[in-house]
Formats: C-alpha cells, structure tokens, sequence
C-alpha cells in the first residue's frame, strides 16, 4: 500500500519561512517524479513544482520560483519543499504526489499523478 505522508505545515507571518517534508511508503521512491501541490480556500488545486527521480532537474510554478527549493533524499524516501520569502497568499494546503511515467525530460513534471498524500495546512499571516 502506497503512502504519501507530509509533515511540516503550521502558522508562520509572512516573510517566514517553512520545510515541508513528504515520506514515502511502499513504492520504490527512486522511480518517482515527485511533485508538490497546494489548494487555497474556494481555488483549484494547482502545481507548485516537482523533481526528477534523481533530483536533477526541477520546475516550479512561477510565482514561487526563487522563493521554494524542492528536493529529495532517495535514502529516506523523502521529498522536501522548502519555503522561504512566505506571502499570505502562498496560504494553503499542501500536497505531495508522485508518478512513474517516463516523460520527456522537459515534461518530467506532468501531470498525471498517481499517489497522493493527505495534505499538510500551511497558513501565512500578514
């Protein structure tokens, strides 16, 4: 059974910062594309960005570009996102998701994803 628990998330003012971890259980970590998504009150669920099976390449949403680090540690079975630069509008929850599928390297992080985990609440005050 695939598990995808993140951990992490909590109340921080803007301008703080967060790491937000994902462990991974029951599946071969290493051969997932592993991605990071968050939904805000009344919003689509939307990507914010994802890493390759070996950490090598990444791709983020633009409006988090610079301000979130994504990466992954294969021994662990672990991905991280780290949060730097919060905006009250980065207020949501945040998901993490993987896939196995052999995109392209400039498609890596396409969806779709197959195993979700259950969401950690990240709240941003101003």
């Amino acid at each position: 059974q695939v598990q995808l628990i993140e951990s992490g998330g909590g109340l921080v003012q803007a301008g703080g910062s967060l790491r937000l971890s994902c462990a991974a259980s029951g599946l071969t970590f290493s051969n997932y594309v592993m991605g990071w998504f968050r939904q805000a009150p009344g919003k689509e669920r939307e990507f914010v960005g994802a890493i390759s099976r070996g950490g090598s390449l990444t791709n983020y949403k633009e409006s988090v570009q610079g301000r979130f680090t994504i990466s992954r540690d294969n021994v662990k079975n672990t991905v991280y996102l780290q949060m730097s630069s919060l905006e009250p509008e980065d207020t949501a929850v945040y998901y993490c998701a993987g896939h196995s599928r052999h995109n392209s390297a400039g498609s890596f992080y396409r969806p779709p994803y197959d195993h979700w985990g259950q969401g950690t609440q990240v709240t941003v005050s101003s």
